[in-house]
């Protein structure tokens, strides 16, 4: 199985510019067409959060127009920047996305590892939070297949990273809980997140948490405890999550042309000229 990965798209309106910098529409379309392409194909792509940079109906609209031509099976999250009710209208056939709780919240059962998406979101905050009814979901869910490699998907990063300015807005409550009931569970392969908008990984758990890039602009990176919430142009990426032979791996990509590739060997031998 593989399970493509992208995240924090923060889709404007055509033309318009995120922070007087990005448009950010115009980089999904490559994203897509990169998607498409890949040999060999995923079965799904897991999109953790901030859909859109406002969350508003007409920003939800131009995400469905740029997603339609992705060949692929995706599933969306909402992060800190989306607004639940608006992005489950916007994609009324993604009947996950309207529960009967306050929480985007639910399973993807039809794949040999099963994914189980946690919502983080405090309405109109950039912290995420999971409170007692949202782990007491995901620990009712894991109880249901409790020896079935299983993927978690949300958009805060439960670990601190070392970017101050983002663990401020990083997820300030539950992780301690979250991280208990990950380690009862040792079917859980992966924790995959977003809201960092770059690629990081950390023990936790038991398990391994990662984040993915984002798929226009990269948080800077800068450990100094009083960096200045910044962002910079680095290219932007995905991640790949192969499963194969009982493990689960992940690899990061990032996008655009270069050259390449080039071979190692020649007729048998190491190329040495």
């Amino acid at each position: 199985m593989l399970i493509a990965q992208i995240s924090d798209l923060h889709i404007r309106l055509p033309g318009q510019k995120a922070y007087r910098v990005v448009e950010t529409d115009a980089y999904l379309p490559p994203v897509v067409d990169a998607l498409n392409r890949l040999d060999p194909r995923p079965d799904c792509v897991v999109i953790t959060g901030d859909l859109t940079d406002f969350g508003r109906p007409a920003e939800y609209a131009h995400l469905r127009h740029l997603l339609a031509p992705l060949q692929l099976p995706f599933f969306l999250l909402p992060g800190n920047h989306d607004d639940r009710q608006a992005l489950a209208d916007a994609f009324p056939e993604h009947a996950y996305l309207r529960t009967d709780g306050p929480f985007v919240q639910y399973a993807v059962e039809q794949y040999p590892v099963r994914i189980l998406a946690l919502d983080t979101v405090v309405p109109f905050k950039g912290h995420g939070a999971l409170c007692a009814e949202r782990l007491q979901w995901l620990e009712t869910e894991l109880a249901r297949e409790p020896g079935r490699p299983t993927l978690i998907a949300m958009h805060h990063p439960p670990f601190k990273t070392g970017i101050a300015h983002m663990d401020a807005i990083g997820l300030l409550s539950g992780a301690p809980e979250l991280a208990a009931l990950v380690g009862r569970h040792p079917n859980i392969e992966r924790i995959i997140c977003g809201h960092l908008h770059r690629t990081i990984y950390a023990r936790f758990g038991g398990t391994v948490a990662s984040c993915c890039p984002g798929t226009a602009h990269q948080i800077a990176l800068d450990l100094r405890p009083a960096g200045p919430s910044a962002f910079v142009m680095e290219p932007p990426g995905y991640q790949l999550h192969t499963w194969q032979g009982g493990a689960l791996t992940t690899h990061s990509a990032v996008l655009g042309e270069f050259p390449g590739p080039y071979p190692f060997h020649e007729e048998g031998a190491l190329i040495d000229e």
